[in-house]
């Protein structure tokens, strides 16, 4: 179920070892070529010259893990009337890397940041992602800026895109912002943050739109040890979520129009996989009221629950075939992301995904009124390729570090026995998908009976960090 896993602290030598391996076996790109560096250093200090408007005085915020130093986002919400005025600004980075460029050229053979526990693998070269493009605190950057002007109840009333400078206030992470929301302190931005995050979420809900609240694993130094652990998401994370959900949904109503731009787009479920997810519902208890869609069910549930947790997994399927697609004209037949339940674009992590800066430079030619330029135009047929070729890299070298880590954890515990809820059964042959209960595990398990839903009692056969495998059996 886990999307992300981290290591806190220092990182045991195996495993260090067991990441390098990963890079070597997924054939992960190096260091930069030469040319690439030379241009990235040279554009930092000067980057494109255009037209922009100041934005500086708004005191703009960005919100991210700690840390974090590739800042794609910072966001300065306002009271409009009785609705709001989102401005989110995302970093420029058209402004340093263009079409036909060493860097450009670089990027489109890494497609996407690829995030490792003890790393990443940057798209841009370290002077750009985490220097002159990234939205650091205290400094003038370029960036995108969009105004998305909000009713009442967060639905959309206007929306404008322009090439701006900014500087935001301070750098914030999540724990803070969820603090101050709980303890009533919280005020402008975040406050305001609170309440379109809240209504944003309530329109997804209405539309049928769905966000799998699945947890991260995190891998815990405890007394000279580790410890693995879920990581719930938190709710300022899913409000901040929203906010970039607007964007893309901004986005690609605006490509539409103009009959030009890329999507992200999730075809609707099968009728079979649907059939299928909701025998998992009346097999786990999940309640399924008529009428109701799989996104009312969802929002609803609660991934610490095991049931839930097992209909969450189950429920996966639903959500498979994602992908891009461009076009230049007729607008496609498939325009549509079925889980956000509206077109959808991917335009607000530009320093870490090669999309981004393609889908807003179309985005930013559209709001002023001018032709999208030749040289992005010309791109875009090629891109829908490069990102399902990229993403897939990124998607197993996530899977081999969950299985690295969670073999690693194991390791010293073959022939023990722990408390587990079966995710998954495996309808071909005997055994299924167990998440323990305690460490943070999610492995294949031999051997029956496996009630889909239920708590089961199961025993440690295999850990082994150099094959990566892990594996139970019904105790």
């Amino acid at each position: 179920m886990s999307t992300n896993i981290r290591v806190s602290g220092d990182v045991h030598p195996r495993l260090a070892d067991g990441f390098e391996r990963i890079r070597r076996e997924i054939k992960l790109p190096e260091e930069f070529p030469k040319a690439a560096l030379a241009e990235a250093a040279r554009v930092a200090g000067a980057p494109a010259n255009a037209a922009r408007q100041d934005l500086t005085e708004l005191p703009f915020v960005t919100i991210d893990p700690p840390g974090s130093m590739d800042l794609d986002q910072a966001v300065f919400i306002e009271a409009l009337g009785s609705g709001y005025r989102v401005w989110y600004a995302i970093a420029d980075v058209g402004a340093f890397v263009r079409p036909g460029d060493a860097l450009d050229a670089e990027a489109r053979l890494r497609g996407e940041t690829v995030y490792l526990p003890d790393g990443k693998v940057p798209l841009h070269p370290q002077v750009l992602s985490e220097g002159a493009a990234s939205l650091l605190p205290g400094v003038i950057r370029p960036a995108a800026v969009w105004r998305i002007d909000l009713d009442a109840e967060g639905d959309l009333i206007g929306v404008d895109v322009q090439r701006s400078l900014v500087r935001s206030r301070e750098r914030l992470d999540y724990d803070y912002v969820q603090a101050t929301v709980e303890t009533g302190t919280a005020d402008g931005t975040l406050k305001l943050l609170a309440e379109v995050g809240r209504l944003r979420l309530n329109l997804e809900r209405a539309r049928g739109g769905v966000t799998l609240p699945t947890p991260d694993q995190e891998v815990v130094a405890v007394d000279g040890g580790y410890r693995l652990e879920y990581r719930a998401p938190m709710p300022s994370e899913a409000w901040n979520a929203q906010i970039s959900l607007l964007t893309g949904m901004c986005a690609a109503s605006m490509m539409l129009d103009a009959e030009i731009g890329v999507l992200r787009v999730l075809p609707p479920p099968q009728p079979r996989d649907l059939a299928t997810v909701r025998r998992a519902a009346l097999a786990l208890g999940v309640p399924w009221p008529e009428g109701a869609s799989y996104g009312d069910v969802v929002h609803d549930l609660d991934p610490k629950v095991p049931s839930h947790a097992a209909f969450l997994n189950e429920s996966k399927i639903l959500l498979r075939g994602s992908g891009y697609v461009a076009f230049d004209g007729e607008p496609p037949k498939l325009a549509e992301h079925s889980a956000v339940a509206a077109p959808y674009a991917h335009v607000t992590a530009p320093l870490r995904r090669l999309v981004d800066r393609y889908a807003t430079e179309v985005c930013l030619a559209i709001a002023a009124g001018e032709p999208v330029p030749a040289e992005i135009q010309e791109a875009l047929a090629g891109l829908p390729e490069i990102m399902s070729t990229t993403g897939r890299r990124a998607n197993a070298v996530e899977r081999a570090s969950i299985d690295l880590v969670e073999a690693f954890m194991l390791r010293d515990r073959i022939g023990q026995s722990f408390d587990a809820v079966v995710l998954d059964i495996d309808e071909r042959r005997p055994g299924g998908l167990v998440q323990l209960t305690d460490p943070a595990v999610v492995a294949r398990c031999d051997g029956s009976p496996l009630p889909l839903g239920q708590s089961v009692r199961v025993r440690l056969t295999q850990a082994d960090p150099n094959t990566r495998e892990v594996r139970f059996t019904v105790a």
